[in-house]
């Protein structure tokens, strides 16, 4: 994907396909991942019916990062490994860039003791979630064929090797930066990670860069939970719940803060007025 978008996209760039690949990227990117896979299956931060939660599903697996299940085996893995007391290079991003970069997207961890992945039983008989693990990278190819036959060679290129290559280097860039400086709200005691925020990125991540935060409430549907902390992923979610379509959102007046959670800034509340021993 990497290499077509490198070498095709100069050739076959019109004004076209450029909107194709920036709406088709929304979408998979804000619906899918952010909030399909990422704070509706990984955490389970608000509550949908059955038929979004698959549509939502669909739309992150079209990132192309991995299928439904392995997503969130790499999440599980990788937060598992950044709660210990020490961290391997990989999941603290501590590589150099170039080495990073070529270890996240290009390589698979195999490890001679792995923890044991049990997903919930919801994940494991779930046809659909069966079919898009089995299938993931094969689900480009409708669209593939869909935009070649509507718009050409311009439309295939920027429609899927453009857009998976963006948003996959895109998502290991953030979390490249993010695991290892930046601005902190929060801070956790006895862990080889910590999170940090990206405020530059906010918006065209949908939210995902304030990720000091999701250390902090890993099961908060909102991710800038701060004054003036733009979560696009969020008002989306508000949207949604004004129409019905989801329910139950949790926020971090609603969680019990982590063990060893710490306020770095002056105000030592966070977001719902509880307080956090610093």
């Amino acid at each position: 994907m990497t290499g077509s978008a490198l070498i095709l996209a100069p050739i076959y760039v019109t004004p076209g396909a450029m909107l194709l690949w920036m709406t088709t990227s929304v979408v998979t990117l804000c619906l899918g991942h952010s909030i399909g896979l990422h704070r509706l299956l990984i955490h389970r931060s608000f509550a949908t019916s059955p038929w979004l939660e698959r549509l939502l599903v669909y739309l992150g697996t079209l990132v192309g990062m991995a299928g439904p299940l392995g997503m969130v085996r790499l999440h599980d893995m990788r937060d598992w490994a950044q709660r210990q007391v020490a961290c391997h290079d990989l999941h603290a991003h501590r590589a150099s860039l170039l080495r990073d970069a070529w270890w996240q997207m290009h390589c698979r961890l195999e490890l001679a003791h792995p923890p044991r992945f049990a997903p919930e039983a919801r994940l494991r008989t779930d046809p659909l979630l069966a079919l898009l693990e089995r299938s993931w990278m094969a689900q480009q190819l409708p669209w593939a064929l869909l935009f070649l036959w509507i718009g050409g060679l311009p439309w295939l290129i920027w429609g899927v090797p453009v857009r998976v290559a963006v948003g996959v280097t895109g998502h290991w860039l953030v979390g490249h930066i993010t695991h290892r400086r930046g601005p902190q709200g929060w801070r956790i005691e006895d862990v080889a990670v910590q999170g940090h925020d990206l405020p530059a990125a906010a918006l065209v991540t949908f939210g995902e860069a304030w990720h000091g935060n999701h250390h902090a409430w890993p099961d908060s549907a909102r991710l800038g939970i701060e004054p003036g902390q733009h979560d696009p992923g969020w008002w989306v979610l508000i949207t949604l719940r004004r129409l019905g379509l989801v329910w139950d959102i949790k926020e971090p007046a609603m969680l019990a803060p982590r063990e060893g959670l710490h306020r770095v800034t002056v105000d030592h509340r966070p977001p719902g007025g509880r307080f956090v021993s610093r």
